[in-house]
């Protein structure tokens, strides 16, 4: 929990809550929080996703980890202090779009439990969906559309996911995809909202 700094600061009530905003969109805001190794697949589907729920007159936004850190969050690194400051803001953005009513898609590597379970912890329950892509990382190596993990095979990136930096998998995530190859990006983003409509959690 991050310590709070600022002083003589109020809460102000919103002329329109978020009950209003949701029953104006037609669905609840959500966090759907796609978590996974580093060429998992996450951030394709995600994509996917997003595109299927805007196609269905969902308001929706994607946050994506990479371009993320281009803006809001490009004065961290990748240290543990700094993964943890940059999963704090970003949960604490997914919280806002869910007060508009919207569905805010996240797609970042977020490798701490911890971390994760922090960002769950500020929203009510129901809002928040993790969703873990389980993807071998012999998959992801083979993948490795940036060329990471050779780098960090080879000692040029210290502390990289999976290979010198710990990933600490969900214990219990609402959905696991296996995207190893078996299904397309296209029918894993079918099955979140296969699971998403199942569960109830568009309803107001």
């Amino acid at each position: 929990m991050a310590e709070q700094k600022a002083t003589n600061i109020t809460w102000h009530d919103h002329a329109v809550p978020r009950a209003d905003r949701e029953k104006l969109n037609g669905h609840k805001g959500l966090v759907i929080w796609f978590t996974g190794l580093s060429a998992c697949g996450k951030s394709t589907i995600a994509n996917e996703l997003d595109y299927k729920l805007y196609a269905a007159g969902r308001r929706t936004y994607l946050l994506d980890g990479d371009n993320v850190r281009h803006g809001l969050n490009k004065n961290l690194g990748f240290s543990a202090e700094d993964r943890a400051e940059n999963i704090r803001r970003i949960g604490e953005v997914a919280k806002l779009f869910t007060e508009a009513g919207s569905i805010a898609i996240t797609a970042f590597i977020s490798p701490y439990r911890k971390d994760r379970d922090a960002v769950r912890a500020i929203l009510e329950p129901g809002r928040f969906v993790e969703i873990f892509v389980d993807t071998p990382i012999e998959v992801c190596e083979k993948r490795d559309p940036k060329g990471l993990y050779a780098k960090a095979r080879a000692g040029q990136i210290k502390g990289f996911t999976g290979i010198d930096d710990p990933y600490e998998a969900p214990e219990k995530a609402e959905l696991v995809l296996d995207n190893s190859g078996a299904k397309t990006p296209g029918q894993l983003a079918d099955d979140v909202i296969a699971y998403l409509e199942k569960s109830g959690a568009f309803s107001i």
